[in-house]
Order: C-alpha cells, then structure tokens, then sequence
C-alpha cells in the first residue's frame, strides 16, 4: 500500500509545527517506527523554516508533499523565493561552523538516505526534497493492509 499527501502552508512561524505534527500524526497512524519519524519530522521541521524564512517571491505560502512507497518515505518541500545558488545540488564540503546561516540543511542531510537540494524549473524557488528508509512497528497499519 501507498499513501501520498500535499499541505499548501502560509509561509509563517505557526505552519512548522502544523506541518511537523501532520507528519507525525500520519506516521503514527501508518505504524512507523517512533525513531524515524521523529527524525523525518525534525528535517521536515527544518526544511518548512527555511521555506518560511527564505522562500519569499511572487507568493506568500510554500508547499510540502509526502508520500509513503513501500518501505521508503519521499517528502518535498517547495517554496516560490530565489531558490540555492547556482542550483546547487548539494552542500559545499566545508566545515559547518564556516557555512552562513543555520544549519538546517545540514541537519536534514544527516536525518535522511537521500537529499537533493534543487530550485524549481523556470519560475525559480527553492526545491528540499529528502527520502527516509522506513522501520515499522509490529502493530503497523499498511503492513497489514499490504
């Protein structure tokens, strides 16, 4: 079984904790594991404040979407602002104290399998997206659905 959902959030403080709680609601429903969604919920916290705090442009909200394929969680954060530098598909190799700003990206590319760091095609914005192997409990509703 799969399962898929898209938030369209206002880009402001109070829409990262929603966000962060909506993830861990559908998790916990779906049976995974405690562990991974608390750390796919503190990187998905991370990427909805960088949307809030740099994703300005031509509109005012940003938006998330996961979904659950199997055993693998994809979860994408978009937001309309200037998007990373250069399309930078990665972070530069440096020490984390030299990087300006937070540390969020940082922290996401640590709590997840696979990161990408992008900007959307033509209109500009910034594109987090980050997948997360998925451990389940025993009591895990879409295995038993599966």
């Amino acid at each position: 079984m799969s399962i898929w959902w898209s938030l369209q959030l206002r880009r402001e403080a109070a829409s990262v904790p929603l966000a962060r709680r909506l993830l861990l609601g559908a998790m916990d429903t779906a049976g995974v594991d405690g562990d991974i969604s608390h750390e796919l919920s503190v990187a998905l916290s991370e990427a909805c404040a960088n949307a809030v705090q740099h994703g300005g442009g031509v509109s005012e909200v940003y938006r998330v979407t996961a979904s659950i394929y199997g055993d693998m969680c994809r979860i994408e954060v978009t937001d309309s602002g200037p998007g990373f530098p250069h399309g930078r598909q990665a972070l530069p190799a440096a020490e984390p104290e030299l990087l300006p700003g937070g540390r969020g990206l940082l922290l996401i590319e640590a709590l997840a399998d696979r990161v990408r760091f992008g900007n959307q095609p033509g209109s500009g914005g910034a594109v987090v997206t980050f997948d997360k192997i998925l451990k389940w409990r025993e009591d895990a509703a879409l295995l038993k659905a599966s």
